[in-house]
């Protein structure tokens, strides 16, 4: 079985994470039959291990996490690598990948620009 995790910072203000949620639940609807999570470095629930351990244990062999950051900051540069070789040893036999940042994608990028040109009326 394959998994996706959605990853994203975390808040304090539990509204925060509205839009991750929403994200999520678009993709599980294009994606029947592929578990997708959404999961937290701090501050909220689940944090990313707890989640990569989930899928593991509903019977996920790769897994596939995908930064909701707009930038590769430290948290992307040393922290996501360091949890994700953590996960590695702690569950043999799985598989785990980055994928770039959204912040990252081109085609994102270009939605956004396209947005602001929109509105700037």
């Amino acid at each position: 079985m394959q998994g996706i995790i959605l990853f994203a910072h975390g808040a304090r203000d539990p509204g925060w994470a509205k839009p991750f949620l929403e994200i999520r639940d678009r993709v599980r609807a294009r994606r029947p039959g592929t578990e997708v999570e959404l999961a937290f470095l701090e501050l909220m629930q689940p944090l990313l291990p707890d989640t990569v351990h989930c899928l593991a244990s509903r019977g996920a062999r790769a897994i596939t996490i995908f930064p909701i950051f707009m930038a590769q900051g430290g948290h992307l540069k040393k922290d996501l690598p360091r949890i994700v070789e953590e996960l590695r040893a702690e569950i043999p036999g799985i598989t785990i990948t980055i994928e770039t940042a959204v912040g990252d994608v081109p085609e994102i990028l270009e939605s956004i620009a396209a947005w602001v040109v929109d509105r700037a009326r």
